[in-house]
């Protein structure tokens, strides 16, 4: 079975895209594979018809000179879709492909596609976007900012000054990972200038990746990557001129190296909107820059006494007089209209409840669409409601098909690709028309999927919620053998994460990781997996944010309290035989159980882990800790200083070439394991990231040696009631 999930393509869904709406979402392009097996075409159809008809074919995309087409790896349209950008040839940049080769298709020339960047190395451009009008692309080159004239090739550099430790219109390690900020430069919206970021890296601590193993002698590949408590990038923002020039410094107060500027958008052809949040980030100041002076002036703040999430739905109205916001300052995350000036604060979305995202803002039509899940927080559904506020909002979601609903809406409101899954069933993707939610037709079946899943889910999996001491109540699910027999006892597996970062309990398709689950039922294992308080489930604010300052300790506990509750109650799980295991911040949190809690669990698999908090970086631990310097419950926090406890069977496993969660920190756990006499076991995975993913057959190896480290440690099976 493991072979047939990892190194077989038997359960792999179909994919649709990438997908451009285009003409307001009267119509949208896809990219198909060409009927002579010769590249892809990019296909356009008409929404409401379904018309077919191919916008650009693949052999439109071959280069002069050349006998095969372009690759694609993503692509985008100039504003009147005269021109096509092609992005290809692309290459991994820590997590994504973010650095590769860019090529133009002039539609009304009739040409073949023209590379961009002149004498530009392969594979070196990134973030290429046309400017409004089309007529030119900028992209950054080794760190500095270019743009590229269209009719005549003509290309001027916007910066100078790029280096290991000075990069513009691009973001450092950290920005990236936490931020989810890569592309850092702005168009304006008349493209007369560029609004970009500027990272100093300046005394940033570099982290040295040693690889042992591709050359007849090691080498390092430096990485600046501040850790908690230490110095960060002196980050800034400033204009320049679309044909070159100064840059117009944006007068951003205090200090650029205790303060974030995570996001950065034109407000209008003059202005800019910012985000300010200090190093603590509890508290984000929205600001207003002149482009032409840098002036810059705070006309909202938003503060908490825990954290602050960026806040990504910003998105302006009548005609640039308001913005919407999200913001928890009633304890639940709702909408706000806020005036330009933060004079006028109106609520849109009221309720007990929490926003999960902005699916779409219809103005001409009145109308806010979010994702929320009142009453299940594993679910998600899409909402409307008026803009005023002032009446209730209407579910769009059907009421009888409970599960997950993601959307793309399309820019008029009127359509949306809508994905739905379950936890037992994969996902379909449709085209359906809004508000009626009626389907056009499905674009994504998965039926191939459907029908391979299909003997692994005839068990279906449970949800329930469980009571602990404290009276706090955890949403969790369970798979159970297809064979299962409630008069015998089953060892519990638990999988958890634990963290702000990710919810585990979900009721959506979990892809190869849950068929993985349902095997290890079907091998003669219940497991099972619970939310603590501190995940971020749409429970409200005081549920995310009880753990702030000592992660890791609550949730443990949560965590230990759950399966005790469990295994009291469900007199077929054996409470002799629990065992935990998780990925990042979920192989912490397995860390934290076997440390803490060895009455509890008598196996653990810890992968890519953080064992001691002032290892990982600034930006996410501080988040949720503060400072080191000013915390000094980082130490009685951090999973080694436990580690005394351990007295079960420990697997830990780790990629030595993880940029993300440094396997530094596995190295010091295993010597205070070693110095306290503690047996462990451990995998490392020579030079593989923090997915452990590289490589011909990685992923089957790590799977089956979790697979069989639980089989020989965790007795699998039913056994009879008291252990016979």
């Amino acid at each position: 079975m493991l072979r047939r999930l990892y190194a077989s393509r038997e359960f792999a869904p179909e994919h649709f895209g990438p997908a451009r709406w285009i003409t307001g979402g009267t119509a949208y392009t896809t990219v198909e594979p060409a009927p002579d097996n010769g590249g892809s075409d990019i296909v356009r159809y008409e929404t409401a018809t379904g018309a077919r008809s191919v916008a650009v074919a693949a052999r439109q995309l071959i280069p002069r000179g050349a006998t095969e087409s372009l690759d694609i790896d993503d692509y985008d349209w100039s504003s009147d879709a005269s021109k096509l950008l092609i992005f290809t040839n692309t290459q991994r940049v820590w997590r994504q492909n973010t650095r590769g080769d860019y090529w133009v298709l002039d539609r009304t020339g009739g040409g073949a596609p023209k590379k961009l960047g002149g004498d530009a190395p392969a594979s070196s451009l990134m973030y290429a976007k046309f400017s409004p009008d089309g007529n030119r692309v900028a992209y950054v080159r080794q760190g500095d900012l270019y743009v590229e004239r269209l009719a005549n090739g003509r290309i001027t550099r916007l910066t100078t000054g790029a280096d290991s430790l000075h990069v513009n219109g691009m973001t450092d390690w950290v920005y990236e990972e936490e931020f989810d900020l890569r592309d850092g430069f702005r168009w304006s919206p008349d493209g007369a200038r560029i609004a970009y970021w500027h990272f100093d890296m300046t005394g940033v601590g570099r982290f040295l990746l040693t690889n042992d193993t591709d050359s007849l002698y090691p080498f390092v590949t430096p990485v600046q990557y501040p850790k908690a408590g230490t110095t960060n990038s002196a980050v800034t923002a400033g204009v320049v001129s679309a044909d070159g020039g100064p840059t117009r410094w944006l007068q951003v107060p205090d200090d650029p190296r205790e303060n974030y500027l995570p996001r950065l958008e034109w407000a209008g052809p003059q202005e800019l909107v910012l985000q300010r949040i200090n190093r603590a980030q509890n508290t984000d100041r929205v600001m207003l820059a002149d482009a032409s002076t840098g002036a810059v002036r705070a006309v909202l703040v938003e503060r908490d006494s825990a954290w602050l999430d960026v806040v990504d739905d910003l998105q302006w109205l009548a005609g640039g007089k308001e913005f919407t916001w999200l913001s928890e300052r009633d304890g639940w995350r709702h909408v706000y209209r806020v005036s330009r000036d933060g004079q006028t604060v109106h609520l849109v979305t009221p309720g007990a409840f929490d926003v999960i995202e902005v699916a779409a803002l219809d103005e001409p039509g009145g109308w806010l669409y979010y994702i929320a899940s009142p009453d299940n927080a594993t679910q998600r559904y899409l909402y409307r409601v008026p803009l005023d506020g002032r009446a209730a909002a209407q579910r769009l979601s059907p009421v009888d098909r409970p599960g997950t609903h993601s959307y793309d809406i399309s820019p008029d409101a009127r359509w949306a690709w809508h994905t739905y899954s379950t936890f037992d069933t994969p996902p379909v993707t449709d085209l359906v028309r809004l508000p009626s939610h009626a389907t056009a037709r499905t674009v994504v079946a998965n039926e191939r999927l459907r029908g391979a899943v299909a003997p692994l889910t005839s068990r279906r999996g449970e949800f329930f919620r469980v009571a602990l001491p404290d009276s706090a109540t955890l949403d969790g699910w369970m798979i159970r053998p297809r064979d299962f027999d409630s008069t015998r006892t089953y060892p519990l597996l638990m999988y958890v994460y634990g963290e702000p970062a990710g919810q585990t309990v979900r009721d959506q398709w979990m892809g190869g990781l849950g068929l993985w689950f349902r095997m290890l039922a079907d091998q003669g294992y219940v497991v099972a997996s619970v939310d603590n308080r501190g995940t971020p489930a749409p429970r409200g604010r005081a549920w995310r944010k009880v753990v702030y300052g000592a992660i890791g300790v609550l949730s443990s506990r949560e965590q230990a309290d759950a399966v005790r509750a469990l295994t009291r109650s469900r007199r077929y799980l054996d409470s002799t035989r629990v065992g935990i295991w998780g990925w990042s911040g979920g192989g912490s949190s397995t860390l934290q159980a076997m440390f803490r809690y060895p009455d509890v669990y008598q196996v653990g698999m810890s992968v890519a882990p953080v064992p001691d908090e002032r290892l990982y970086d600034t930006i996410y631990q501080e988040r949720y800790m503060g400072l080191p310097q000013e915390n000094a419950g980082y130490e009685t926090a951090s999973a080694i200083s436990h580690a005394e406890g351990l007295r079960g069977r420990l697997l830990v496993v780790h990629g030595s070439g993880d940029d993300n969660v440094h396997y530094q920190g596995t190295e010091r756990l295993l010597n205070r394991l070693i110095a306290l006499g503690k047996p462990v076991d451990f995998m490392e995975y020579p030079n593989r990231s923090h997915c452990i993913c590289e490589g011909q057959g990685t992923t089957l190896h790590v799977y089956s040696l979790l697979t069989r480290y639980l089989l020989e440690h965790l007795a699998a099976g039913p056994r009879g009631r008291g252990g016979v």
